[in-house]
Parts: C-alpha cells; sequence; structure tokens
C-alpha cells in the first residue's frame, strides 16, 4: 500500500487549528493578572517593606531582654606621674608615685535587666502590635490592588464590547445607506432620505473612533498596573456574573470580622495601650545585673586586672508626673483610634449594603436589557421591511438603529456592572 502525503490544505487546516487554539490557550485570566500584578506594584512592595521594618522593630524589643556586652579601651599620657603626699615627718621623702604617666587599659562590661516593672514586656506587646497592624495595611494595599486591576481588566472587556456595538451599527448603516441610494436612484425615495442616512453613517463612524480611543486607553490603564508597555496587546477572557449573594447580614458580620482597615486599627489601639503601659514603669524599681573585667596598666599596683560583679537597682519614686501625663496622653490617642474605628465600622455597614443592592439592580438589568436587545432587532427588522414596501419613513429605520445600538450597548454596560458588582461585594466584606 503506497503511503500518500496529507495535502497542504490538510496543513493548513492543522497549522489554522492549532493557532487558534494557542490564541484561545495565551488569553490572560483575572486571576493571572492578579498575580503579575502583585509582582509589579510598587505600593504593595512598600507595604511588604514596612512589614519587613516592623519585624526589625519586634527582634530590636526582644533583644533588649538580651545581656549586653560592651568594650571600653584606650592608652592615657599625663603630664606628671599620679602620686600621692606622705605627711609623715620621719620620712625621707615626701611623696609617693602611685601611677604611670603613660598607661593602657581596657574593659569589658556584660549588663543583665532582672526587673523592669513590665518596661520591657510592653514595649515587646507594642512593637508586635504595630507589626500586626502592618500585615493588616499590606492586606489593604492588596485588595485595593486587586480592585482595581479587576476594574481595568472589566473596563478592557467593556470597550472592546462597546467597540463591537458601535462596528455593528456601523455595518448596519452601511447596508442601509447602500438601499436607500439605490432606492434614490430609482426615484423611490427623495435625496433628504438619503442625506439623513449618511449624516447617521458619518455619526456612527465617529463613535467608532471614540469607541477605539476608549478601548486604547482602556488598554493602557490595565498594563499600567500590570507593569508592562503601555502599548502592549491587551488579549484577557471573557468573565462572567455568577448572580449569587448572601443576605445582607451575614455579608455585614462578614465584612466587619475581615476588613483589613479594622484590624490594622485595633492593632494600633493596641500598640498605644501598651506603649502607655511601657511609660508608666519608668517609676517601677529597675534592678540588673552587672558583671566585667577591666585593666590598667600600673606597675605600682599589686592587681592590674580586675574581675566585678554588682547587683543594682534604680527607682525614680516621683518624678513630678511626667511618666503619669505622657501615659495619659498615649492613652488618650488610642481612645481617639476607637472612635475613628466605629466611624469607619458604620462606613463598611454603609459599603456593604451599597454594594448588595448594586448587585442585585445589575442583575435585574441584565434581565430587562436582554429582552430588549431581541426587541430592538425585531423592531428594526420591520421597520426596514416597512421602508422597502414604501409605508414606513426613513426617520422610523434610523430611529430603529439607535434603538438597536442602545440595546446592545445597555446589555453588556448591565452585564459588566453585575460582574463588577459581584467584585465590589468581595471586596467590601474582605473576600476579594
Amino acid at each position: 500500500m503506497r503511503y500518500r502525503s496529507p495535502s497542504i490544505m490538510q496543513n493548513i487546516s492543522v497549522l489554522l487549528v492549532l493557532l487558534i487554539w494557542l490564541s484561545v490557550a495565551s488569553a490572560e485570566t483575572l486571576e493571572e493578572a492578579w498575580t503579575i500584578a502583585v509582582t509589579a506594584d510598587h505600593r504593595l512592595q512598600a507595604s511588604r517593606l514596612n512589614v519587613d521594618s516592623g519585624r526589625r522593630v519586634v527582634l530590636a524589643a526582644q533583644s533588649i531582654r538580651l545581656p549586653a556586652l560592651s568594650l571600653e579601651g584606650g592608652y592615657t599620657i599625663l603630664n606628671n606621674a599620679p602620686a600621692a603626699i606622705l605627711d609623715e615627718p620621719m620620712a625621707v621623702i615626701n611623696r609617693i608615685q602611685t601611677g604611670e604617666d603613660k598607661s593602657l587599659s581596657y574593659s569589658a562590661t556584660l549588663t543583665l535587666p532582672l526587673f523592669t516593672g513590665g518596661r520591657i514586656d510592653s514595649t515587646i506587646a507594642s512593637a508586635k502590635s504595630t507589626l500586626n497592624s502592618a500585615v493588616q495595611d499590606e492586606a489593604k494595599t492588596l485588595l485595593d490592588l486587586k480592585l482595581q486591576v479587576a476594574e481595568a481588566y472589566v473596563s478592557v472587556l467593556r470597550a472592546k464590547r462597546l467597540v463591537q456595538v458601535t462596528e455593528s451599527n456601523v455595518s448596519s448603516l452601511v447596508s442601509y445607506v447602500h438601499d436607500v441610494s439605490n432606492f434614490y436612484e430609482q426615484g423611490m425615495v427623495t435625496k433628504n432620505d438619503l442625506l439623513a442616512a449618511q449624516v447617521s453613517l458619518a455619526d456612527a463612524r465617529q463613535r467608532l473612533t471614540q469607541s477605539l480611543n476608549s478601548l486604547h486607553i482602556a488598554g493602557a490603564a490595565y498594563n499600567r498596573l500590570l507593569g508592562r508597555p503601555l502599548d502592549r496587546q491587551v488579549d484577557i477572557d471573557e468573565l462572567s456574573a455568577n448572580g449569587g449573594s448572601d443576605d445582607f447580614e451575614s455579608m455585614k458580620s462578614r465584612a466587619l470580622q475581615k476588613r483589613p482597615e479594622l484590624l490594622s486599627l485595633s492593632e494600633q489601639t493596641s500598640a498605644l495601650q501598651n506603649q502607655a503601659a511601657g511609660i508608666r514603669s519608668a517609676v517601677m524599681p529597675q534592678i540588673y545585673l552587672t558583671g566585667g573585667y577591666s585593666f590598667l596598666q600600673n606597675k605600682y599596683q599589686v592587681h592590674e586586672d580586675v574581675w566585678s560583679a554588682h547587683i543594682g537597682l534604680k527607682w525614680d519614686i516621683f518624678d513630678g508626673g511626667v511618666s503619669r501625663h505622657n501615659a495619659g496622653a498615649v492613652l488618650q490617642k488610642a481612645e481617639a483610634l476607637r472612635e475613628v474605628r466605629k466611624d469607619i465600622a458604620s462606613l463598611i455597614v454603609l459599603q456593604v449594603r451599597q454594594a448588595w443592592l448594586a448587585v442585585r439592580e445589575s442583575y435585574e438589568r441584565i434581565g430587562v436589557t436582554r429582552e430588549a436587545v431581541s426587541q430592538s432587532e425585531e423592531n428594526l427588522k420591520v421597520a426596514r421591511n416597512r421602508y422597502r414596501e414604501g409605508v414606513g419613513t426613513n426617520t422610523e429605520v434610523l430611529d430603529a438603529e439607535t434603538l438597536r445600538t442602545k440595546s446592545h450597548a445597555n446589555y453588556y454596560n448591565a452585564l459588566y456592572d453585575a460582574v463588577l458588582a459581584d467584585i465590589r461585594l468581595k471586596y467590601v466584606t474582605g473576600d476579594l
């Protein structure tokens, strides 16, 4: 049996299928866009650096508990060697040298805090709360970024659809102008009908130019968020509205528990409270242990090197109320943050309510506008048939075409409004 090589048409068909598959497979999803934006966004990188800074502050606060070692050294030159006066009448000399005019000295001291009245614990707790606040600020930045990317993503999809609607409007009017032109050449209609159709076509073409420009602007805004060249071609996957949402009360409860703004303010309040406790501890006893070794070059001294150990107590029993007033001032700031948190909590509840109602509204609009699309298509068909039969007017056809274009635009606007409403509802509940 002879082998038959594939025909050129078969090869072309396989190549076309492969190209179509690759184009579909390469379409960027919203999740992929989020992943890219997370690595490219400078605000998020700044938030992460703030978190790293907070971690170092916690480590620094914890290190206060550890022993502190200090080293000192020096070489001293005196104009006169140290000496002591001998007040003894029978002595041969009246003074005796006690040190050298040139000497080397060095020492090592180890200090360990034993009791600080809670100052160290308060400092660590305040640093940890500040770190947790920075973590929540990072989560807020991430939420904001994902919402911005989603809005830009949907803007591109919306702009593409509106370009298609405008192109359909231009195509329909081109066909209609052709028909009217034929009728005019046959003397069946007046020139006014032809001019009106041509003006409508010109208006549709300029709106197509505007739509294309809006698409380019939407693509540039999307590319900026992903750290790409602004003029890069945007190829993204379609989104669909899911049509489902929980009841308002459950979403409100979830938002009040998960929104990073509220969690951040709670941590900031805790940090200030711990800071106030640390300030108050200044009037508590401070007990520390010190050990060390010192060396002083002196040939007149029996022991040039000395080991030492020391337990010390410092207690500022009264400081005129400075610590008390400073702690009170910090606590007032904490109370102010509680009031701010209450206000933001009420604003979040309002945002959840607005987003929840927006979802309901947009899905109702989808149903209405979808029906209007089919009605407008039928209306245009009837108007053009009536015009061909001589029982309808040119104005009826142009009005029908305008309604058809508007109904398609309304449908896609409602569709993408619903997609955005779903995303914004997840955002305001902290689930995005």
